[in-house]
């Protein structure tokens, strides 16, 4: 745990601390960046198996983050295991779902999305002027 110590004038100063809170908030920062990452991949992105893709990569990044930011708030202590043992069952559980909705999609015959050679050029052409 984390020591106080009273200096005069200034008030309680956590030593320590700091370093563990700086940390805590990168990984909460990331774990808001890669949210809101898949989120726009879900919208943008043209068919099931690309948004599948999008959404299940920057979700498990973004609760992984999100956890390693909880685990490093709490420092050493039992709540540490179970959001650990948390984040262990997202990190298994997350794509063997997105593996049963792809493989779904697939028996259902939805074809992914592929963009023709013809427009492709087009693109390219439209680009270059």
């Amino acid at each position: 745990y984390f020591r106080v110590y009273r200096h005069a004038g200034d008030g309680a100063v956590f030593r320590g601390a700091h370093h563990m809170t700086i940390a805590a908030i990168v990984f909460l920062g990331l774990g808001v960046v890669f949210g809101v990452i898949g989120n726009l991949g879900v919208l943008i992105l043209p068919d099931v198996y690309t948004r599948l893709q999008a959404s299940s990569t920057a979700s498990t990044t973004s609760v992984f983050s999100a956890l390693v930011a909880a685990m490093l708030t709490v420092g050493w202590h039992p709540m540490t295991g179970k959001i650990a043992v948390i984040a262990l069952f997202f990190f298994v559980t997350s794509p063997i779902a997105a593996h049963i909705i792809a493989r779904y999609a697939w028996q259902r015959e939805i074809v992914p999305w592929r963009r023709s050679f013809a427009e492709r050029r087009q693109l390219r052409e439209h680009h270059d002027d």
